[in-house]
């Protein structure tokens, strides 16, 4: 995985996290990601150099104003890509596994063409 994927995949799941249950906490990303905790605390620390996340001393991990778009925006294209997919007949899992590889490799006018597409169609 290519550490610009790796990182958005990180910022994916903070945020999912985060509307999900309010906080999120280093142990909760490696519960939903099904990682060591150790391998969540150095992607932490990189995350935190790039300036992507912030650590408070209580454990609570935020996305900072630089990360948060990125993380909106992966999101929005796991999902509208896992819909157009599952529209045109692959299985839901099939579907958000497949959105969640191809979320990273497809260029701006790619997706922002697949979201008129979907937005159109109402899928």
């Amino acid at each position: 995985m290519k550490t610009q994927e790796s990182s958005e995949d990180y910022l994916e799941k903070i945020l999912i996290i985060k509307q999900a249950q309010g906080t999120v906490h280093a142990i909760d990303i490696a519960n939903f990601m099904n990682y060591s905790k150790p391998t969540i605390s150095v992607a932490l620390k990189k995350l935190k150099e790039k300036g992507l996340v912030a650590v408070d001393e209580a454990g609570n991990v935020t996305l900072t104003e630089k990360g948060l778009p990125i993380a909106e925006k992966t999101y929005e294209k796991h999902n509208t890509i896992a819909s157009l997919l599952i529209a045109i007949g692959v299985d839901t899992e099939t579907a958000y596994n497949d959105s969640c590889h191809i979320e990273h490799c497809l260029s701006d006018e790619s997706f922002d063409a697949i979201k008129r597409y979907v937005q159109k169609a109402k899928l």
